[in-house]
Protein backbone atom coordinates (compact mmCIF):
# COMPACT_ATOMS: atom_id res chain seq x y z
CA UNK A 1 0.00 0.00 0.00
CA UNK A 2 1.57 3.31 -1.02
CA UNK A 3 2.57 5.69 1.76
CA UNK A 4 0.71 8.98 2.00
CA UNK A 5 2.47 11.81 0.15
CA UNK A 6 3.70 14.71 2.25
CA UNK A 7 2.92 18.31 1.49
CA UNK A 8 5.17 21.29 2.10
CA UNK A 9 2.59 22.52 4.60
CA UNK A 10 2.88 19.27 6.49
CA UNK A 11 6.64 19.62 6.70
CA UNK A 12 6.59 23.24 7.71
CA UNK A 13 4.12 22.44 10.45
CA UNK A 14 6.64 19.96 11.80
CA UNK A 15 4.20 17.08 11.99
CA UNK A 16 6.91 14.47 11.91
CA UNK A 17 4.58 11.70 12.89
CA UNK A 18 3.09 11.83 9.41
CA UNK A 19 6.56 11.52 7.94
CA UNK A 20 7.11 8.15 9.48
CA UNK A 21 4.91 6.02 7.28
CA UNK A 22 7.17 3.14 6.49
CA UNK A 23 7.44 1.73 3.02
CA UNK A 24 8.21 -1.58 4.71
CA UNK A 25 4.92 -1.53 6.52
CA UNK A 26 6.52 -1.35 9.95
CA UNK A 27 3.76 0.93 11.24
CA UNK A 28 6.01 1.98 14.13
CA UNK A 29 5.49 5.72 13.69
CA UNK A 30 8.14 8.39 14.05
CA UNK A 31 11.45 7.00 15.28
CA UNK A 32 14.78 8.75 15.65
CA UNK A 33 16.43 5.52 14.46
CA UNK A 34 14.35 5.31 11.31
CA UNK A 35 16.40 6.16 8.25
CA UNK A 36 14.26 8.26 5.92
CA UNK A 37 14.68 8.18 2.16
CA UNK A 38 12.79 10.28 -0.35
CA UNK A 39 12.88 11.55 -3.91
CA UNK A 40 11.70 14.46 -6.01
CA UNK A 41 8.23 13.65 -7.42
CA UNK A 42 9.27 14.13 -11.02
CA UNK A 43 6.85 11.72 -12.68
CA UNK A 44 3.91 9.36 -12.28
CA UNK A 45 3.28 8.79 -8.53
CA UNK A 46 2.28 5.18 -9.24
CA UNK A 47 5.75 4.48 -10.61
CA UNK A 48 7.43 6.22 -7.69
CA UNK A 49 5.34 4.23 -5.22
CA UNK A 50 6.55 0.99 -6.80
CA UNK A 51 10.17 2.04 -6.99
CA UNK A 52 11.03 3.64 -3.67
CA UNK A 53 9.31 1.30 -1.21
CA UNK A 54 11.17 -1.58 -2.90
CA UNK A 55 14.41 0.33 -2.58
CA UNK A 56 13.68 1.18 1.06
CA UNK A 57 13.21 -2.51 1.78
CA UNK A 58 16.50 -3.27 0.07
CA UNK A 59 18.27 -0.61 2.12
CA UNK A 60 16.74 -2.08 5.28
CA UNK A 61 17.99 -5.55 4.41
CA UNK A 62 21.47 -4.23 3.66
CA UNK A 63 21.92 -2.01 6.71
CA UNK A 64 19.80 -3.78 9.31
CA UNK A 65 18.04 -0.47 10.01
CA UNK A 66 14.42 0.59 9.89
CA UNK A 67 14.14 2.42 6.58
CA UNK A 68 11.12 4.49 5.58
CA UNK A 69 10.25 5.90 2.17
CA UNK A 70 8.65 9.29 2.62
CA UNK A 71 6.81 10.41 -0.53
CA UNK A 72 6.34 14.13 -1.07
CA UNK A 73 4.03 16.15 -3.28
CA UNK A 74 6.48 18.70 -4.63
CA UNK A 75 10.20 19.32 -5.11
CA UNK A 76 10.42 21.91 -2.34
CA UNK A 77 9.07 19.47 0.22
CA UNK A 78 11.87 16.94 -0.29
CA UNK A 79 14.49 19.66 0.09
CA UNK A 80 12.80 20.81 3.29
CA UNK A 81 12.53 17.25 4.66
CA UNK A 82 16.24 16.76 3.98
CA UNK A 83 17.06 20.08 5.63
CA UNK A 84 15.24 19.35 8.89
CA UNK A 85 16.59 15.80 9.09
CA UNK A 86 13.43 13.79 8.48
CA UNK A 87 15.05 12.50 5.30
CA UNK A 88 18.67 11.33 5.42
CA UNK A 89 19.12 10.08 1.88
CA UNK A 90 17.37 11.63 -1.11
CA UNK A 91 17.18 11.18 -4.84
CA UNK A 92 17.58 14.72 -6.10
CA UNK A 93 17.69 16.51 -9.41
CA UNK A 94 20.74 18.64 -10.12
CA UNK A 95 19.07 21.82 -8.92
CA UNK A 96 17.31 20.39 -5.88
CA UNK A 97 20.58 18.75 -4.85
CA UNK A 98 22.39 22.07 -5.01
CA UNK A 99 19.56 23.75 -3.09
CA UNK A 100 19.70 21.06 -0.40
CA UNK A 101 23.48 21.41 -0.04
CA UNK A 102 23.05 25.15 0.40
CA UNK A 103 20.77 24.43 3.37
CA UNK A 104 22.69 21.46 4.80
CA UNK A 105 26.44 22.22 4.85
CA UNK A 106 28.61 19.14 4.21
CA UNK A 107 25.77 17.13 2.67
CA UNK A 108 27.33 15.12 -0.14
CA UNK A 109 26.39 13.87 -3.58
CA UNK A 110 27.49 10.22 -3.57
CA UNK A 111 26.09 8.41 -6.61
CA UNK A 112 24.35 9.00 -9.90
CA UNK A 113 23.03 6.72 -12.64
CA UNK A 114 25.24 5.86 -15.55
CA UNK A 115 23.11 8.24 -17.66
CA UNK A 116 23.26 11.27 -15.37
CA UNK A 117 26.65 12.68 -16.30
CA UNK A 118 25.35 13.46 -19.79
CA UNK A 119 21.65 14.19 -19.36
CA UNK A 120 19.46 16.01 -21.87
CA UNK A 121 16.23 17.96 -22.06
CA UNK A 122 13.92 18.08 -25.04
CA UNK A 123 11.78 20.90 -26.36
CA UNK A 124 8.57 19.42 -27.69
CA UNK A 125 5.66 21.04 -29.52
CA UNK A 126 2.05 20.34 -30.33
CA UNK A 127 2.07 19.28 -33.96
CA UNK A 128 -0.50 21.89 -34.91
CA UNK A 129 1.19 24.80 -33.18
CA UNK A 130 3.65 25.82 -35.90
CA UNK A 131 7.26 25.41 -34.64
CA UNK A 132 9.35 22.93 -36.59
CA UNK A 133 12.39 20.88 -35.48
CA UNK A 134 15.71 22.74 -35.57
CA UNK A 135 19.43 22.20 -35.01
CA UNK A 136 21.33 24.25 -32.45
CA UNK A 137 20.52 26.54 -29.57
CA UNK A 138 19.77 29.54 -31.81
CA UNK A 139 16.65 27.78 -33.08
CA UNK A 140 14.98 28.40 -29.72
CA UNK A 141 14.47 32.03 -30.78
CA UNK A 142 11.75 30.72 -33.10
CA UNK A 143 9.60 29.93 -30.05
CA UNK A 144 8.85 33.63 -29.59
CA UNK A 145 5.12 34.26 -29.69
CA UNK A 146 4.20 30.75 -28.53
CA UNK A 147 2.94 29.46 -25.21
CA UNK A 148 5.38 27.28 -23.25
CA UNK A 149 5.27 25.17 -20.14
CA UNK A 150 8.14 23.99 -17.96
CA UNK A 151 7.81 21.10 -15.48
CA UNK A 152 8.33 21.82 -11.80
CA UNK A 153 9.70 25.26 -10.96
CA UNK A 154 12.78 23.61 -9.41
CA UNK A 155 13.28 20.88 -12.00
CA UNK A 156 16.76 20.78 -13.56
CA UNK A 157 15.73 19.13 -16.82
CA UNK A 158 12.22 20.58 -16.95
CA UNK A 159 13.06 24.20 -16.12
CA UNK A 160 16.60 25.20 -15.11
CA UNK A 161 18.60 24.01 -18.12
CA UNK A 162 15.84 24.70 -20.69
CA UNK A 163 15.66 28.28 -19.37
CA UNK A 164 19.46 28.51 -19.52
CA UNK A 165 19.50 27.51 -23.19
CA UNK A 166 16.64 29.92 -23.94
CA UNK A 167 18.82 32.69 -22.54
CA UNK A 168 21.71 31.49 -24.65
CA UNK A 169 19.46 31.86 -27.69
CA UNK A 170 18.39 35.36 -26.64
CA UNK A 171 14.82 34.21 -26.01
CA UNK A 172 13.37 36.05 -23.01
CA UNK A 173 10.31 34.77 -21.18
CA UNK A 174 8.62 38.03 -22.12
CA UNK A 175 9.00 36.99 -25.78
CA UNK A 176 6.63 34.07 -25.17
CA UNK A 177 2.88 34.36 -25.50
CA UNK A 178 1.76 34.79 -21.90
CA UNK A 179 3.63 33.69 -18.81
CA UNK A 180 5.30 30.27 -18.96
CA UNK A 181 3.43 27.47 -17.22
CA UNK A 182 4.71 25.04 -14.60
CA UNK A 183 3.04 21.68 -15.10
CA UNK A 184 4.54 20.10 -11.97
CA UNK A 185 6.06 17.02 -13.61
CA UNK A 186 7.43 15.77 -16.90
CA UNK A 187 4.42 13.52 -17.53
CA UNK A 188 2.15 16.49 -17.05
CA UNK A 189 4.21 18.58 -19.49
CA UNK A 190 3.85 15.95 -22.21
CA UNK A 191 0.12 15.72 -21.59
CA UNK A 192 -0.30 19.52 -21.63
CA UNK A 193 1.46 19.81 -24.99
CA UNK A 194 -0.33 16.81 -26.46
CA UNK A 195 -3.78 18.15 -25.58
CA UNK A 196 -2.94 21.66 -26.77
CA UNK A 197 -3.04 23.40 -23.40
CA UNK A 198 0.46 24.69 -24.26
CA UNK A 199 2.08 24.87 -27.68
CA UNK A 200 5.60 24.04 -26.50
CA UNK A 201 7.06 22.24 -23.49
CA UNK A 202 10.45 21.45 -21.96
CA UNK A 203 10.79 17.87 -20.76
CA UNK A 204 13.26 15.32 -19.40
CA UNK A 205 14.48 13.16 -22.29
CA UNK A 206 14.33 9.96 -20.25
CA UNK A 207 10.69 10.46 -19.33
CA UNK A 208 9.86 11.32 -22.93
CA UNK A 209 11.54 8.13 -24.20
CA UNK A 210 9.73 6.02 -21.60
CA UNK A 211 6.40 7.63 -22.46
CA UNK A 212 6.91 6.99 -26.17
CA UNK A 213 8.03 3.41 -25.54
CA UNK A 214 4.93 2.76 -23.44
CA UNK A 215 2.71 4.10 -26.22
CA UNK A 216 1.31 6.74 -23.87
CA UNK A 217 1.69 9.66 -26.28
CA UNK A 218 0.32 9.99 -29.80
CA UNK A 219 3.25 11.10 -31.94
CA UNK A 220 0.84 12.62 -34.42
CA UNK A 221 0.01 15.15 -31.67
CA UNK A 222 3.52 15.96 -30.39
CA UNK A 223 6.95 16.18 -31.96
CA UNK A 224 10.45 16.80 -30.65
CA UNK A 225 11.87 20.17 -31.74
CA UNK A 226 15.35 20.01 -30.25
CA UNK A 227 17.59 18.00 -27.91
CA UNK A 228 19.75 20.16 -25.65
CA UNK A 229 23.49 19.63 -25.06
CA UNK A 230 24.27 17.35 -22.10
CA UNK A 231 24.62 18.32 -18.45
CA UNK A 232 24.83 16.56 -15.05
CA UNK A 233 21.51 15.84 -13.36
CA UNK A 234 20.03 13.32 -10.91
CA UNK A 235 21.99 11.96 -7.95
CA UNK A 236 21.75 10.55 -4.43
CA UNK A 237 22.46 13.09 -1.70
CA UNK A 238 23.30 12.03 1.86
CA UNK A 239 23.18 14.05 5.07
CA UNK A 240 26.52 14.57 6.85
CA UNK A 241 25.21 13.16 10.15
CA UNK A 242 24.03 9.79 8.82
CA UNK A 243 26.85 7.88 10.54
CA UNK A 244 26.29 9.73 13.82
CA UNK A 245 22.59 8.91 13.70
CA UNK A 246 22.76 5.30 12.49
CA UNK A 247 26.25 4.08 13.26
CA UNK A 248 29.70 4.37 11.73
CA UNK A 249 29.84 2.93 8.24
CA UNK A 250 26.17 3.53 7.34
CA UNK A 251 27.10 5.95 4.57
CA UNK A 252 29.47 3.42 3.03
CA UNK A 253 26.90 0.62 3.29
CA UNK A 254 24.39 2.73 1.40
CA UNK A 255 26.95 3.65 -1.24
CA UNK A 256 28.15 0.06 -1.59
CA UNK A 257 24.57 -1.10 -2.13
CA UNK A 258 23.96 1.46 -4.87
CA UNK A 259 27.24 0.79 -6.65
CA UNK A 260 26.76 -2.95 -6.30
CA UNK A 261 23.36 -3.20 -8.00
CA UNK A 262 23.94 -5.60 -10.85
CA UNK A 263 21.88 -6.16 -13.99
CA UNK A 264 22.79 -9.86 -13.82
CA UNK A 265 20.82 -10.16 -10.57
CA UNK A 266 17.08 -10.26 -11.29
CA UNK A 267 16.07 -8.30 -8.17
CA UNK A 268 18.74 -5.66 -8.83
CA UNK A 269 17.79 -5.48 -12.49
CA UNK A 270 14.19 -4.73 -11.57
CA UNK A 271 15.28 -1.77 -9.43
CA UNK A 272 17.70 -0.49 -12.06
CA UNK A 273 15.04 -0.78 -14.75
CA UNK A 274 12.66 1.31 -12.65
CA UNK A 275 15.39 3.95 -12.44
CA UNK A 276 15.98 3.64 -16.19
CA UNK A 277 19.64 2.84 -15.57
CA UNK A 278 22.18 0.12 -16.24
CA UNK A 279 24.08 0.92 -13.04
CA UNK A 280 24.90 3.54 -10.42
CA UNK A 281 28.33 5.18 -10.40
CA UNK A 282 30.15 7.47 -7.98
CA UNK A 283 29.66 11.20 -8.26
CA UNK A 284 30.86 14.26 -6.33
CA UNK A 285 29.62 17.73 -5.49
CA UNK A 286 31.85 19.41 -8.05
CA UNK A 287 30.08 17.54 -10.87
CA UNK A 288 27.19 19.94 -10.22
CA UNK A 289 29.20 23.17 -10.22
CA UNK A 290 27.73 24.18 -13.58
CA UNK A 291 24.19 23.58 -12.32
CA UNK A 292 25.00 25.74 -9.29
CA UNK A 293 26.38 28.53 -11.49
CA UNK A 294 23.31 28.51 -13.72
CA UNK A 295 20.97 28.42 -10.71
CA UNK A 296 22.68 31.43 -9.14
CA UNK A 297 22.57 33.27 -12.45
CA UNK A 298 18.84 32.61 -12.71
CA UNK A 299 18.25 33.60 -9.10
CA UNK A 300 17.13 30.13 -8.01
CA UNK A 301 19.43 29.82 -4.98
CA UNK A 302 18.26 32.91 -3.13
Amino acid sequence: MPATPLTRRTLLAGTTAMLALSACGSGEGADAKELGISAIPDQDPELLNRLYPALAERFADETGLNVAYQPVTDYTAVVRAFEIGDVHLAWMGGLTGVQARERVPDATAIAQRDIDADFHSLFIANSGSGPRPFDGTAGLSGLAGHTLTFGSETSTSGRLMPQYFMREAGLKQSDLRGEPGFSGSHDATIEAVANGSFEVGAVNEQVWDATVEAGEVDLSDVEVLWRTPGYADYHWLVRPDIDDAFGKGTREKVLDLLLGLDQENSADAELLDLFGAESFVRTKDSDYDRIEDVARDLGLLE
